[in-house]
C-alpha cells in the first residue's frame, strides 16, 4: 500500500482526495456506500502491475473529500462534475471506468452524461435504471419495498445519522459489507441498523478488523451523512435528468452482478437483467484477460 500516491485535488468547488499508482491507460474507480478508495485498493496494485494508471478517489461526502452539508449538492449532475473536473485536473481525456454499489449508478449517469470520456464501463451490483418519467424514485420505491425499505429509511435527515451513531461506525461498516441476505433490506425503526449488539458479525476472508477499523476511523471522523446524502438527492437527480429520459447507454459495457446481491433481488430488476444481459455459463467470463493470480483485468 505504500505504494500508492495520496493527493489532494481542486474539482468543481470541492477537495477531492486520490488514490492513484501508476502509468499508461488510465482505470477509474468509483466505491459505493459505506466505503472509500480504500475498497479498490488491491485493484489498484494489481492494475498498475500491468501497465495501468489506476485511480480511485473519496467520492463527494467521503473520507478525505469535502462534503458539502446540503443534500442538494449530492444529484448526479454533481458528483459526474466532480469527476469530469478531476480528469481534466489531472491532464486525462478518455478513462476505463469501474463502478460498484453507489459508484456504480454514478458510473451509469457519467456514461449518460459524458460519454465522450469514457473508454469502456465495466459495472457491479447496480443495474441501469431507465428514468420513469411519472413517478419519482422514492414514490416508486415506498409503492414497491414499503416506509421500512432501507433507502426510504434514509430519507429524513438526522434520523439514521443517529441510529448509525448509537450502533458505533465499526458495527455498521460490518452490517453493510458482511450481509449476505439476499432480500430487500427493510429495518423497521425498533429494531435499527445497528442491529442487536449480542449478536457476532463474522468477517469473511477479504475483510480484516483492521479493514474495518480503518472505513471506521474515516466515518467516525467524517460522519455517514455525505454518504446517506446521494440516497437524499435521487428525487433530485431524477428532476435535473428530465432531458435524458429514454437516451440509452451506448459505451461498450461488462455488467457484473451475485446472484444474493440485494440490488439484484427484487423482481422488476431481475427480470430487467435477465432480459438485457447476455447469460453466461457459471464459471465462464468474457472481454477479459486472467493473470496468473486470477485477477480480471481489462484489454
Amino acid at each position: 500500500m505504500e505504494k500508492i500516491e495520496h493527493t489532494m485535488v481542486s474539482t468543481n468547488g470541492i477537495n477531492m482526495h486520490v488514490a492513484s499508482i501508476g502509468s499508461g491507460p488510465v482505470v477509474l474507480f468509483l466505491h459505493g456506500f459505506p466505503e472509500l478508495w480504500y475498497s479498490w485498493r488491491h485493484q489498484l496494485l494489481s492494475l498498475s502491475a500491468v501497465g495501468y494508471r489506476a485511480i480511485a478517489p473519496d467520492l463527494r461526502g467521503y473520507g478525505d473529500t469535502d462534503a458539502p452539508p446540503s443534500a442538494s449538492s449530492y444529484s448526479a449532475l454533481h458528483i459526474v462534475a466532480d469527476l469530469v473536473g478531476l480528469l481534466d485536473a489531472l491532464g486525462i481525456d478518455q478513462v476505463f471506468l469501474v463502478g460498484h454499489d453507489w459508484g456504480a449508478s454514478v458510473a451509469w449517469y457519467f456514461c449518460l452524461l459524458r460519454p465522450d470520456r469514457v473508454k469502456a464501463l465495466v459495472n457491479m451490483s447496480v443495474v441501469f435504471r431507465p428514468r420513469n418519467p411519472k413517478r419519482k424514485p422514492i414514490q416508486s420505491l415506498r409503492a414497491m419495498l414499503g416506509d421500512d425499505y432501507y433507502i426510504c429509511r434514509f430519507q429524513k435527515p438526522g434520523e439514521v445519522e443517529e441510529e448509525f451513531a448509537r450502533a458505533g461506525a465499526a458495527r455498521i461498516i460490518k452490517n453493510f459489507l458482511v450481509s449476505r441476505d439476499p432480500r430487500p433490506p427493510s429495518v423497521p425503526k425498533e429494531i435499527g441498523f445497528g442491529g442487536s449488539p449480542d449478536i457476532h458479525v463474522a468477517l469473511p476472508s477479504w475483510l480484516t478488523e483492521e479493514d474495518v477499523n480503518y472505513y471506521a476511523s474515516k466515518f467516525e471522523q467524517k460522519g455517514f451523512t455525505g454518504g446517506l446524502n446521494y440516497y437524499r438527492a435521487m428525487d433530485l437527480t431524477w428532476e435535473l435528468t428530465a432531458a435524458w429520459t429514454r437516451v440509452p447507454i451506448k459505451v461498450p459495457v461488462k455488467f457484473i452482478v451475485g446472484d444474493l446481491d440485494i440490488t439484484y433481488n427484487t423482481p422488476v430488476r431481475r427480470a430487467f437483467v435477465k432480459e438485457s444481459v447476455w447469460n453466461i455459463a457459471k464459471g465462464c467470463s468474457r472481454v477479459q484477460k486472467h493473470t496468473t493470480e486470477n485477477k480480471n483485468v481489462p484489454q
